[in-house]
């Protein structure tokens, strides 16, 4: 233990046993005349925040002997421990990092929940931690109803006001939810990541929500040490910042000060409840012990400010009252004090030897577990409600009847069976899957409505109302922050991010949010989801690189994230209702990459062929990372997804009147990547040419060369991509984007030595059309 360390907690003894002892009275009667707050309610107050001390100490000790790992201590902030007992243990609590007083009191009154040994485990990185599983060292228990957070800045926010949405939506739709109806929903955070911009984003959404009458109970409470690692906080800042904002109720508690932060927490808390308004808290704190283990306060802080707020410690403060109440002798408190410390030390000895996880599958366990069985049965549940009796498989002939007309761009809708677009296609899904299943919910910027920017969702919230299909803010965080909090309250929800490029405004509740949540929680949270993204270029003349982005790159190294991306109608029926059947029985992060360029696409040789229409049958299912081939050709396969696969078919069509026979695949999901299928139809040609619409460093092609590569692959291999470069506006994106010519050339260069021998024979060949086989 640091030297600081051991003069705080010696400190505590010498101050308590220097008190001169008061009249003794019942822990059941107030502590002082007039107060509502009883001794008995101060001596847990105090178990709690000494026991948290303790684990601070404890895990210095750990780490400094090689036997613990990095962990933030929560010294200083134990006031916090007054919000849980200002809270039920129903209400679900997304905490600050520094919550181990919060924690330990709402663990000592879950049955079965030892506080002491779960922390210590996490510290150890033990596999037996019963919330991580020895991933990392958090704050969490399902029994609890804490979910765990990671030592992040602010990033939790979005998903705490989308959880106090879903809460009260989940009632007034019978959707059953883990959390009672008046859940107040906790979210605590620094003052530091207060001015972050996902933190403001989070409680503006939060306040405009409930300007428009939407219930949303949500305890926003910032602690506020006044410091962040070494940048210091205004002393006025947070008020400033948050207490004068209309539709924010603010309140604020001196955390140092048992009686104050008891009284308000209290009172903020039942505010919240009864009205279903957000309030924010400002929990005034101090920060003891430096930011974590390895930070050196004296490098950056005088010692007068540091002597300073040891003198406000709040352990200190809750242990004077309950002498000058009478609750306790200075005695008592200090053996209280020390049989915690001693429960500590012992259960430390008992866990910092306890096994670890040695093994890859050990843990990545909780990354994406696949059942498709399960996926597949639940896809079949949805087929037998409707009626209807066909099978789970996709049908995957070419179609050419006529299609419903459009108008404008937009999709007049079309029934079960007909031929229809991309968009139709998704627009019939939607509507089968609301129908069906009351836990789905279908939101973002301009479905509503509009129905969507390209039309995608028109009629749905007519047809489904407001509750079920809604208009968000124009804030990604806020939308996926949304789709987070709908997700752990009982919804399957498929929010729409309006174009791939704006992902990137909020790329973290992806990665480090919705992905995370499942490998921290060792699986006893899930983030189902299933995030419609209209995605990449050739949108001719349209939009510049907002509205025309090919970048994926950043997602596909997401561990567990489904990406799915169809080109045609039926495949993207059948792939959208495989990611919501994952999503809801195996809590899955799915995002559906839809081209827009192909929404309205309807023909795929000549004019007025209707090629590239087919029907979105509702019992239509692919399971997660199997592909699709198009034709048999033996002498080469094209490799390809979205706008590629007909770009490829047609220069399929002009080799076969070479007389060379070539073979499309369609990748459909980009992760996990369809490997088996690859190189099984890589082998039955020996030549393979990867048609990558994505940009050359980072983008897909990469990925499929090194699977071919990995799997041993023995034939040739090539590629061809779009340019490392933005798309621009206009004519010019035609300079940086793949086309069929690039195609077609690379296609001739990997098989001169096959169009030499097979030339002759063109004639006698002819040309056919591809069909399409599923794999």
């Amino acid at each position: 233990m640091t030297d600081q360390a051991t003069d705080l907690d010696e400190q505590f003894r010498i101050e308590i046993s220097a008190l001169t002892p008061r009249p003794e009275r019942p822990t059941s009667q107030p502590i002082e005349p007039g107060s509502t707050i009883t001794g008995a309610t101060c001596l847990e107050l105090f178990a709690a925040q000494a026991t948290s001390r303790h684990l601070d100490l404890a895990a210095r000790r750990l780490g400094s002997s090689r036997r613990g790992y990095y962990s933030i201590g929560s010294s200083g902030h134990e006031g916090n421990a007054a919000l849980a007992a200002a809270l039920r243990t129903t209400d679900p609590a997304l905490l600050h990092y520094r919550s181990g007083a919060f924690f330990a009191h709402r663990a000592r009154n879950v049955p079965n929940l030892d506080p002491i040994r779960d922390v210590l485990l996490g510290v150890v990185a033990a596999a037996a931690d019963p919330i991580s599983g020895g991933r990392h060292k958090v704050f969490g228990s399902a029994a609890a109803n804490i979910i765990p957070q990671t030592s992040t800045i602010a990033s939790h926010l979005p998903r705490a006001v989308g959880l106090a949405f879903a809460v009260d939506r989940a009632a007034r739709l019978g959707v059953p939810a883990p959390w009672p109806s008046d859940s107040v929903v906790l979210c605590s955070f620094g003052d530091a990541s207060a001015n972050h911009s996902t933190a403001t984003g989070a409680i503006n959404t939060a306040v405009h929500t409930a300007h428009q009458g939407i219930p949303m109970p949500i305890l926003f409470v910032c602690e506020d040490n006044g410091i962040g690692i070494s940048v210091p906080t205004p002393p006025d800042w947070i008020e400033q910042a948050y207490g004068h904002r209309p539709g924010l109720a603010y309140f604020s508690a001196d955390g140092c000060d048992p009686r104050d932060a008891l009284t308000t927490a209290a009172t903020a808390a039942e505010w919240v409840r009864d009205r279903r308004e957000p309030a924010f808290l400002r929990l005034q704190t101090v920060r003891l012990l430096g930011h974590a283990g390895s930070d050196v306060e004296a490098a950056y802080r005088r010692p007068a400010d540091i002597a300073a707020d040891v003198l406000r410690d709040p352990v200190l403060a809750t242990a004077r009252l309950l002498v000058a109440s009478g609750a306790a002798t200075p005695a008592e408190v200090v053996e209280r004090y020390d049989d915690l410390g001693r429960q500590v030390d012992a259960m430390a000895e008992k866990v910092w030897c306890a096994p670890k996880l040695t093994s890859t599958a050990a843990v990545t366990a909780p990354i994406g577990p696949l059942r498709p069985a399960l996926v597949r049965a639940d896809v079949l549940r949805i087929a037998a409600l409707s009626g209807n009796g066909q099978s789970a498989t996709a049908d995957t002939g070419r179609v050419r009847p006529p299609v419903t007309a459009t108008t404008h761009g937009v999709p007049h809708p079309a029934t079960p069976g007909d031929p229809t677009t991309l968009a139709q296609s998704i627009n019939l899904t939607l509507t089968d899957l609301l129908t069906r299943d009351q836990d789905v919910l279908v939101f973002g910027e301009d479905v509503g409505r509009k129905g969507g920017v390209y039309g995608v969702t028109k009629g749905l919230q007519k047809r489904f109302g407001a509750r079920r299909v809604f208009d968000t803010l124009l804030d990604e965080q806020s939308v996926l922050g949304t789709a987070l909090g709908a997700g752990l309250a009982g919804f399957v929800p498929i929010p729409e991010i309006q174009y791939l490029a704006y992902l990137h405004n909020a790329a973290d509740q992806v990665r480090g949010e919705a992905a995370t949540l499942s490998f921290f929680s060792d699986g006893r949270y899930r983030n189902p989801m299933v995030v419609r993204i209209a995605g990449y270029a050739y949108q001719k003349g349209f939009g510049g690189h907002f509205h025309n982005d090919n970048s994926i790159a950043a997602l596909r190294d997401i561990p567990g994230l489904v990406l799915a991306s169809p080109s045609r109608a039926d495949d993207a029926a059948a792939m959208l209702r495989t990611c919501v059947s994952a999503a809801r029985v195996d809590g899955r992060v799915c995002l559906f990459l839809e081209p827009i360029a192909l929404y309205h696409t309807r023909d795929l040789y000549r004019p007025g062929d209707d090629g590239w229409l087919a029907p979105a049958r509702p019992a239509q299912h692919v399971e997660i990372g199997r592909a699709r081939v198009y034709g048999d050709g033996a002498d080469l396969t094209l490799v390809s997804f979205a706008n590629g696969v007909p770009m490829c078919l047609r220069v399929a069509h002009r080799l076969a009147e070479r007389g060379i026979n070539a073979r499309v695949l369609d990748l459909r999901w980009l992760a996990p990547l369809p490997v088996d299928d690859l190189v099984r139809h890589a082998r039955a040609t020996g030549r393979v040419l990867v048609a990558d619409e994505t940009r050359r460093s980072g983008g897909v092609s990469e990925a499929v060369c090194t699977a071919l590569i990995d799997a041993g692959f023995a034939g040739r291999v090539a590629r061809v991509a779009s340019e490392d470069s933005f798309v621009p506006l206009g004519p010019a994106a035609d300079t940086v984007l793949l086309d069929e010519s690039a195609i077609e050339t690379a296609a001739g260069e990997l098989l001169a030595d096959v169009d030499c021998a097979h030339r002759r024979h063109a004639g006698a060949r002819g040309s056919r059309e591809f069909d399409s086989t599923e794999e």
